[in-house]
């Protein structure tokens, strides 16, 4: 553990009882192990195929549901395996990157691995044209086998999706190509953040901070000309790098516009409603209903300036804390703070919110080379996760915890599950999440000493979750779609791209925001829009909130007898439609 100043001591994760190291013995096994798995796999997808070509024709119908329900049992049980092998070293290395990116050995170990990802994407595709080709043949299938029947969700989705698909030969390339595509743009972003250092002037010091550092001054410092300076500065430090950024979002969005209309998507944003499991009238619903609410949402941050002396907020405003939250938190209040409130929901979350905290998943500090943000990632076929974050000791990154730890609550809930089954869309990724952030929110507020600690607990969620969930995943996605379509007509500058993002921040934040301080960068403030294999990861936000809302206020009214079956819920959410 390190020591910051005013906030005890900082954690850093532990990855030794993932593996015990990058040249160790076991990681070493473990690549090797994949490695002949997948060989293994190829061997049954080619004598499949084989047989299929000699047999087919004169096969009975009986024998051909069979065969097939064999070749399906095979192939589920060995991808499970494969898949889980290959996310788990995905992750230990992933982890070690994210909290030092000038760690060499990892980055090579890293595009080591990214072989077994072109490998695991031929095999998918081939087994996809195989559903694609025999999908009548399915519902038989399922009703044979039990390992089929476990999957059937899985198995019916891929076989409608399957349709989305370019032949075999160029779906092999597009997943050849991704590590100099897809997946290098989005390195190039990650490497720009986590390596960017920006000068700033602190109590009469000159220092060379951290992008996630600055980005926590900008938006939480109690001091609005502090809060400025640190804008201006994060600003600035973005321009610097501009270039190759609007390089890496036209690279990404191009490279996914051509493969959508390889497939026969109707538009990028096709994909990524069936990757939600929603549909458009649902989408439409949604955004409908944050469109009708904008009002109240702006005459918040009105209010907002108003308590700060403003006329309307600038944009470092819109997080600043308001109420008596100018305290700062230690990281041992915080834990404290979150397993109290684990507790009085579940006796059960609390013993696995303790767990996170004794065996060390998370990794609290600050510091050069780490990423900025937060995640929580789910190590498969262990039953363990591993919860990244900054923090700064406010009352918003108490509840930041929370929503990484329910993250790691609905992995928990999901134990002994497959990767297949495991699959769950965004929109419901975020369920356990943000109801964990909400219930930490709402226990703070009843439990406030005064007026002004429940104005500083409100306004962090207010600003925190709601702002975040809704109204800036809005401005974002109709920011993305906007790309998306101009993307496909040219190439954007880095102006055309800040031009976008400005005007939709205008759009949704109305009169509430000085027109003249609003944030250039927005678009690069978050790695979604980079992401290289998910598009529009901002709506499911904003789907997520409503439906963790919904069921915070099922809890509210059953109490105990609504934790079964919320447990329940999470560990099947890989398994249903939302809808369902």
């Amino acid at each position: 553990m390190v020591h910051t100043e005013g906030l005890g001591e900082l954690p850093r994760w532990e990855l030794d009882s993932i593996y015990p190291g990058l040249e160790s013995e076991p990681f070493q096994n473990a690549m090797t192990e994949l490695s002949g798995q997948l060989d293994h796999l190829d061997q049954i997808l080619d004598q499949y195929e084989a047989a299929q070509a000699v047999s087919a024709a004169a096969a009975s119908p009986e024998d051909e549901v069979e065969a097939f329900t064999r070749f399906i049992d095979c192939y589920l049980d060995r991808m499970n395996v494969i898949a889980t092998e290959n996310r788990k070293l995905h992750l230990y290395v992933q982890c070690i990157v994210d909290t030092d990116s000038s760690n060499s050995l990892a980055a090579r170990r890293l595009s080591e691995l990214d072989p077994f990802d072109i490998r695991i994407q031929r095999q998918t595709t081939r087994f996809q044209s195989w559903l694609r080709k025999k999908s009548e043949l399915l519902n038989q299938v399922i009703s044979k086998s039990e390992l089929a029947r476990a999957h059937a969700f899985y198995l019916q989705s891929t076989a409608e999706q399957s349709r989305y698909m370019m032949s075999d030969a160029e779906e092999a390339l597009a997943a050849e190509l991704a590590s100099s595509g897809l997946n290098a743009w989005f390195n190039l972003y990650t490497k720009i953040w986590s390596q960017l250092s920006v000068p700033f002037e602190r109590n009469g010091q000159h220092e060379e901070l951290p992008l996630a550092e600055i980005q926590n001054i900008a938006m939480l410092d109690p001091d609005g000309a502090v809060r400025e300076r640190a804008a201006r500065a994060e600003a600035a430090a973005w321009a610097s790098m501009r270039e190759p950024l609007a390089a890496a979002l036209n690279g990404s969005k191009g490279a996914k516009i051509a493969l959508n209309k390889r497939r026969g998507r109707m538009n990028s944003l096709h994909a990524a409603l069936d990757e939600a499991r929603i549909d458009p009238v649902t989408l439409e619903a949604l955004l409908s209903a944050i469109q009708e609410a904008l009002p109240s949402f702006r005459r918040y941050l009105k209010a907002k300036a108003r308590l700060l002396g403003k006329e309307r907020l600038a944009w470092w405003d819109i997080f600043a804390p308001v109420g008596q939250a100018d305290r700062q938190f230690p990281f041992s209040e915080a834990k404290a703070f979150i397993l109290a409130q684990f507790e009085s929901f579940s006796p059960h979350l609390a013993r696995f919110g303790r767990q996170a905290f004794d065996r060390h998943w998370i990794d609290a500090e600050p510091r050069a080379g780490k990423q900025g943000g937060a995640y929580c990632a789910g190590i498969p076929g262990m039953d363990l996760s591993r919860v990244l974050l900054n923090y700064d000791g406010s009352l918003r990154m108490i509840f930041c915890l929370a929503h990484e730890l329910g993250h790691a609550y609905h992995n928990h809930c999901r134990a002994g599950k497959t990767r297949f089954q495991c699959a769950s869309p965004m929109t419901l990724a975020e369920a356990a999440s943000l109801f964990c952030e909400t219930l930490v929110t709402e226990k703070a507020r009843a439990d406030a000493a005064s007026l002004q600690e429940e104005l500083a607990l409100l306004d962090t969620f207010l600003s925190g979750t709601a702002f975040v969930s809704v109204i800036e995943t809005t401005q974002y996605f109709h920011f993305e779609k906007e790309v998306f379509e101009r993307r496909s007509q040219a190439t954007l500058s880095a102006d055309g791209i800040c031009e976008i993002s400005l005007r939709w921040q205008a759009e949704i934040y109305g009169d509430s925001i000085e027109p003249q301080h609003l944030n250039p960068y927005a678009w690069v403030d978050i790695p979604h829009q980079f992401f290289p294999y998910i598009s529009f990861y901002n709506f499911p936000y904003a789907f997520g909130l409503l439906f963790s809302l919904g069921l915070y206020a099922q809890y509210q009214r059953r109490g105990a007898a609504f934790t079964p079956e919320f447990e329940a819920l999470l560990a099947s959410t890989g398994e249903f439609m939302p809808v369902e």
